[in-house]
């Protein structure tokens, strides 16, 4: 047990439960592809939900919190784009649906 430890540079309670943080991390992120693929099976199309987006960035944003720990460029720089782009994703939609619900008024005449 302690060389896999070694293997996986776990010299300390703190790095084992950074560990287990970041494996979480990966499960959250990988969720994401079933409640997509789910979605889409109900729907019988590709579609992708907004929990997906959630969820995208949720994992992301957690491995990279264990690629800063574990001070792992290739982690940080994997997850950082992809962060944006959920974020900015969740803002088209929010603004789309705060747009559906509030429609522009036309002015009588």
């Amino acid at each position: 047990m302690s060389d896999l430890l070694a293997y996986f540079k776990i010299d300390s309670v703190t790095d084992l439960v950074w560990l287990i943080f970041g494996m979480f991390a990966q499960l959250m992120f990988s969720l994401r592809f079933i409640i997509q693929w789910l979605s889409s099976e109900k729907q019988r199309k590709s579609v992708i939900p907004v929990a997906f987006w959630w969820f995208s960035l949720a994992g992301g944003i957690a491995l990279f919190a264990y690629g800063v720990h574990r001070r792992e460029p290739v982690i940080m720089m994997g997850q950082l784009f992809g962060i944006v782009v959920y974020m900015r994703n969740l803002v088209l939609i929010y603004n789309e649906r705060k747009a559906e619900q509030n429609p522009p008024s036309i002015p009588a005449e």
